[in-house]
């Protein structure tokens, strides 16, 4: 007589919950790996050079500088000081983190995406997060994009949990809580996840007191982070370029968010769209079957994974281009943590596909990856991070300059793009050269870089005294377009060009001899 034994409920849930955290941290460790690879082939740009730069300050003159500019960006430098202090400051070990990141935000989309949609997707969600243009930009930058996505993710994962519980522990809002406070001092923006999240909320069906929870979690949140608040109002003047460069531009707004390349985001877009249309058509036939009920919504707790994932993926970006007609406020990174939702509806995009016919599932599928991957490898080249040419500059200098030769920097251009920034990103190539014309080293400065006299002035203070060579580095917006920043002055002083200068992607480099 056999016997057939059935599993109780429980246990089975709790395989399926240990499962898809094993999924979860396979796929994360496999975004975290794909973001590390050729992440120090490019030359740090000037953000990226911002943020060793701060973090590399005395932690007096970090906060002295926060109260003038970046504050917004102060949690993220105070944690690099601590890394770095740790492990250096090297392009791979600055941008390790944000690898990292990418892999805890990976994570928390798998999670979500199994709780919500199913394991495939989950599988397929996870996938596109290691592949993602915008995903695996950030996670090789030396910024807190990749940092606040995580944040975002785990926050929204937490809400979901929450909202599906009939009696939410009230540790859980408090973790809410903490984290949205946290994450806002990472990077202020997070703020517009109160508004996703209450759209969110809103569209659930649960009790008051979870609604209550919720609501005191958020305000709590925000009341903690608020003091930041006032502060970047304080120093909104930093980001004023935004208002006079072009930020929405249709190329913009249809790849550059978050898809990298037009072949890819039309793809991308495509997928986004039939989702949608698969979920929308099945929410009609559910409604109708049961007699009328809300779109997205019918016969759930909750909302489906398509609503979250287009209120995440849109509502902060929409938000954020109407303020910026009339406060400068946008940029494409800045809606980088929108980019797992990208990745959440990509993956049921394809999910619809396979749901028709499995080979229209794995073509799409192909196609996502073959478009994706010339995106991957452009970032990995050595100029990839906004033409930026440091690395080049230190390794010409460092192969031609001798110990005691001066150096001059360009300070015509925007603090961002001067090529002085060269010397404090890859210093090895000027060690033993002498920086004649600073006045302020950034360590002692309120503002984030290195405050320089002009050549004149530096002459003046006797800077030139026992100087035989002088190397003059120019800033060139290309091969053909170099400034000609401090020529006359080098020359006015006695020194004139003696060899061919050295053209790199974005500078020029030439040697100044003192005549007789």
């Amino acid at each position: 007589m056999s016997v057939t034994v059935t599993r109780p409920l429980p246990e089975r849930r709790v395989l399926r919950r240990d499962s898809a955290a094993l999924l979860a941290l396979l796929l994360g460790a496999l975004a975290s790996v794909s973001s590390m690879l050729g992440s120090w082939i490019p030359s740090l740009w000037g953000d990226e050079v911002t943020s060793v730069m701060s973090a590399q300050r005395p932690v007096g003159s970090l906060l002295l500088m926060l109260g003038h500019v970046d504050a917004v960006h102060g949690t993220y430098y105070l944690g690099l000081h601590a890394w770095g202090a740790a492990f250096g400051f090297s392009p791979f070990i600055v941008r390790l983190p944000s690898a990292l990141a990418v892999g805890v935000a990976t994570a928390a989309v798998v999670l979500l995406t199994d709780r919500l949609r199913s394991r495939r997707v989950a599988v397929l969600a996870g996938l596109v997060c290691v592949i993602l243009p915008r995903i695996t930009y950030m996670g090789e930058e030396a910024r807190s994009y990749a940092l606040s996505a995580a944040v975002v993710a785990w926050l929204t994962l937490i809400l979901i949990v929450a909202l599906s519980r009939d009696h939410t522990s009230n540790l859980l809002w408090v973790l809410y809580g903490v984290m949205l406070a946290v994450g806002i001092f990472l990077f202020l923006y997070i703020a517009l996840f109160a508004v996703v999240h209450l759209i969110v909320v809103i569209a659930s069906r649960v009790s008051r007191r979870t609604v209550l929870g919720w609501v005191i979690a958020t305000v709590g949140g925000l009341a903690a982070a608020s003091p930041l608040v006032v502060v970047a109002i304080m120093e909104r003047a930093q980001i004023s370029y935004l208002g006079v460069t072009q930020q929405l531009s249709p190329s913009t707004l249809y790849s550059g968010l978050w898809f990298g390349g037009w072949m890819f985001a039309a793809v991308a877009w495509l997928m986004i769209g039939v989702a949608v249309w698969g979920e929308a058509r099945r929410r009609v036939q559910i409604s109708q079957a049961v007699g009328g009920g809300v779109l997205f919504l019918s016969g759930r707790r909750i909302p489906t994974l398509v609503f979250l994932s287009l209120a995440w993926l849109l509502v902060p970006t929409l938000l954020l281009i109407a303020v910026h007609g009339f406060v400068p406020d946008f940029t494409a990174r800045y809606v980088s943590f929108c980019a797992p939702a990208a990745a959440a509806l990509i993956a049921c995009g394809i999910d619809e596909f396979l749901r028709v016919r499995r080979w229209l599932g794995v073509a799409a599928g192909l196609l996502v990856v073959l478009l994706a991957a010339p995106v991957y490898v452009a970032q990995r080249t050595p100029y990839a991070k906004n033409q930026s040419d440091w690395s080049q500059i230190s390794a010409a200098i460092g192969h031609n300059a001798r110990p005691g030769d001066a150096v001059v920097f360009d300070e015509s251009t925007r603090p961002s793009r001067r090529p002085r920034l060269a010397m404090h990103g890859y210093p090895v190539g000027f060690h033993g050269l002498r920086d004649v014309t600073v006045r302020t080293p950034f360590q002692k400065a309120l503002t984030w870089h290195d405050i320089a006299y002009t050549v004149r002035d530096a002459a003046a203070h006797g800077r030139f005294a026992g100087v035989d060579r002088v190397w003059l580095i120019e800033y060139a917006a290309s091969p053909h377009q170099a400034d000609t920043y401090g020529q006359r002055d080098l020359s006015q002083l006695g020194f004139e060009q003696t060899a061919a200068p050295i053209h790199t992607h974005r500078g020029l480099i030439a040697l100044y001899e003192r005549t007789p």
